[in-house]
């Protein structure tokens, strides 16, 4: 939308595919993204090697059946990457879900998606840049670990303001990198289990290894709630709508795409690390302290060293450009809220076709939580607590925008049930059930955010939050 459009809603909004939205004109993003490239940022942003430090946890939790875990899970984040893929049809703009919930929902819950999203965005690359900061200290100790994080956050933000292309390219090696790390560890996995057989049972990773009592559902479903974390990330591709060549029909379906091949890999991997852990889920039950290097650890005791420090390594690599995608992403929400005129107008300009400001504030925030942080010895602790509340909110306004701009404001012959009321129910009820199972901190953080987010709301006008935009 034009900015005279976005703050009085008087004017209508240019029809897009679809009776959707089109971008404002003359926002300066440049179109220069593949489906490629789209594939990449998303699978950046979540990792593919993103169950390395969870393994344990949802091993112990899920009795063992941590394989089938992923395969849920991957299942339950499909619903949100269906409703991604309806809106960015038909409200192609930057800034992913805040575009949607004002388009759907009306101007009040727009902003509220977008700074719930913010959390998420701003937080989930400080816990990046901390991992890699921690795993090169690791690997030279003579230089802390917050020297190793600030320096990861510079040379990412030279990479995106340099510009989404060349970002991309970059990240594009890095994914490749951890992909043939990823197919070493399933050929070495796959040599042991032959040579030496396995640890547990074959089924076990589907069906639980016994050891602490028959299959439980329930335990299964609690390790869920931990595990469709690991795939945080998928939805950054929707960032991207403006900077994409071919149209917003190729969003779509990077996004779907990207969470299919995420969750191949996570439950791939996690099936052959279960075979290979030589402890039971119940002695990680009984010890947490195994929990966090239980793949490390698994690795280790069956292929040698060689192989734990090629996975550690590309961690630490990994998550460096998982911040990168991230924080590319934050700077587009900044950059379209700011667009709109809901932060300031400063974040809404252009260079050469980049959002530099926006990602310049992005990083300058990053980087004060990341080196934070580092510096403590609780930091990730910290930060890991508050990063998923939000995208969580995000996602429930994400699938209720679904709801409202296909039953509600454009019900029309295009109108299916099971698409735009029944998936995106389903959604939301998941994605309720998830942060009804986090943590304490987390919830509570998750509530000043938004009760922040809400008096600022307030502070901009009771005209906001007067409802929909007329189509």
């Amino acid at each position: 939308m034009s900015g005279q459009s976005a703050s009085t809603g008087a004017h209508a909004e240019p029809a897009g595919p679809a009776g959707g939205t089109e971008p404002p004109q003359g926002d300066g993003l440049r179109r220069s993204l593949g489906f490629r490239d789209l594939v990449v940022y998303g699978l950046l942003f979540i990792a593919p090697m993103a169950p390395v430090g969870v393994f344990g946890t949802l091993d112990a939790k899920s009795h063992g059946a941590v394989a089938l875990v992923y395969l849920i899970a991957t299942v339950a984040m499909a619903f949100t990457a269906f409703s991604y893929a309806q809106m960015v049809r038909v409200v192609p703009q930057a800034g992913s879900v805040f575009a949607y919930a004002r388009a759907g929902l009306g101007k009040g819950p727009g902003f509220i998606a977008g700074w719930m999203a913010m959390l998420d965005y701003l937080l989930i690359p400080a816990v990046a840049y901390l991992f890699s900061g921690i795993a090169m200290n690791s690997l030279v100790p003579s230089v802390s670990r917050w020297v190793w994080t600030a320096l990861a956050v510079l040379i990412t933000t030279a990479l995106n303001l340099w510009g989404v292309r060349t970002a991309a390219r970059v990240g594009f090696a890095v994914l490749a990198l951890e992909v043939v790390v990823l197919l070493v560890f399933v050929v070495a996995a796959a040599v042991v289990l032959i040579r030496d057989g396995a640890q547990r049972d074959w089924l076990s990773p589907l069906a639980g290894d016994g050891s602490q009592g028959a299959f439980a559902l329930s335990a299964v479903v609690g390790a869920v709630s931990i595990a469709v974390l690991s795939y945080l990330g998928f939805d950054a591709i929707a960032s991207f709508a403006e900077e994409v060549t071919g149209g917003s029909a190729k969003v779509a379906r990077a996004v779907l795409v990207c969470l299919a091949l995420a969750g191949f890999l996570f439950i791939l991997q996690t099936y052959l690390v279960a075979l290979l852990e030589p402890l039971s889920s119940a002695e990680l039950a009984s010890d947490p302290g195994k929990q966090g290097t239980a793949f490390y650890d698994a690795v280790d005791s069956a292929a040698g060293s060689w192989l734990h420090d090629l996975v550690a390594a590309s961690k630490a690599i990994g998550a460096a450009f998982a911040a990168l995608a991230g924080q590319a992403a934050a700077g587009r929400l900044l950059f379209a809220m700011a667009r709109d005129r809901r932060l300031p107008k400063a974040l809404s300009k252009t260079d050469s076709g980049t959002p530099r400001v926006a990602l310049l504030c992005a990083a300058v925030i990053t980087m004060v939580a990341a080196v934070w942080a580092a510096r403590r010895d609780d930091g990730m602790d910290h930060l890991v607590s508050v990063v998923d509340i939000g995208a969580l909110t995000a996602f429930l306004l994400l699938h209720a925008s679904v709801v409202g701009w296909f039953a509600l404001r454009h019900r029309d012959a295009a109108f299916s049930f099971w698409r735009h009321v029944l998936v995106p129910v389903l959604g939301a009820a998941i994605v309720v059930a998830v942060i009804w199972e986090a943590s304490g901190s987390a919830q509570v953080m998750g509530a000043v955010w938004l009760g922040v987010g809400l008096v600022v709301l307030l502070a901009q006008g009771r005209g906001l939050a007067r409802g929909p935009l007329r189509g």
